[in-house]
């Protein structure tokens, strides 16, 4: 099956400017997560899609695949979209599952990649799949870079906030969930995603799986049982080392 893994980076996040070349002990961030998505036994191809000349040419510099998307993108998942359209007209062929992995997740595995596949390529029902994973402690919890994440009794998605949900009383570990930012799509859904107008969840939340959710669409959940965490700013990057 032809899988694509798409990495989508760009230079001007407004908490971290810059960050997908800032370095984890030593090694550029974007680097770095392109040798650990490398490392899935299940995609067959991976590309990282930007809007930056600066980390199109230093992927260029690895020798991996790079595409150069629009700037006019405001959600990760429409940058994916159109690095697809691009790669598949290039290589002449068309891909079943796109796995979106984000630019600030250094602590993806290979492996992760693969919890995160699987379960679509068993249930052709599936359109769209995210990883969620423990929130470790009250910090965690009350930071608005954490994208919380509820779920019903079949694993599938209720809402993604920024806010704390379910209301807060006092911090519970292995309670609350959090997004970990792999999402495999089915590709024709990808595309169908894309040309769907931005919500009014999606624009306040500022999380593109609220799209789906408002469109009544399903999100399908797969639980992690151990920690990672995504960068957003320099305290996240100091806090990233110490556990890598």
């Amino acid at each position: 099956m032809n899988i694509l893994a798409v990495i989508p980076v760009r230079m001007g996040s407004s908490r971290f400017p810059g960050k997908p070349l800032k370095k984890i002990n030593g090694i550029p961030m974007v680097q770095r997560i392109i040798e650990n998505c490398s490392k899935s036994k299940l995609i067959t191809n991976l590309v990282t899609a930007t809007c930056d000349k600066e980390i199109f040419n230093y992927v260029n510099s690895l020798k991996k695949k790079v595409v150069m998307t629009s700037k006019k993108h405001t959600r990760a998942s429409d940058r994916v979209c159109e690095a697809v359209k691009i790669l598949e007209k290039k290589e002449k062929k068309k891909y079943k599952i796109v796995v979106m992995i984000q630019g600030d997740e250094p602590m993806v595995t290979g492996k992760m990649i693969d919890i995160a596949i699987r379960p679509m390529i068993r249930d052709k029902s599936i359109n769209v799949i995210n990883l969620m994973g423990p929130i470790t402690n009250n910090r965690e919890l009350l930071n608005k870079n954490t994208i919380k994440v509820t779920h019903d009794k079949n694993m599938n998605a209720i809402y993604f906030s920024r806010s704390v949900i379910p209301s807060y009383k006092k911090f519970k570990k292995n309670y609350f969930l959090k997004q970990v930012c792999v999402i495999p799509f089915k590709r024709d859904f990808l595309f169908k995603y894309s040309s769907l107008q931005e919500t009014k969840l999606e624009k306040a939340e500022s999380i593109d799986m609220l799209r789906v959710l408002e469109n009544n669409y399903k999100v399908k959940l797969v639980k992690l049982s151990h920690n990672t965490h995504a960068v957003d700013n320099l305290k996240d990057l100091k806090l990233v080392e110490s556990l890598i």
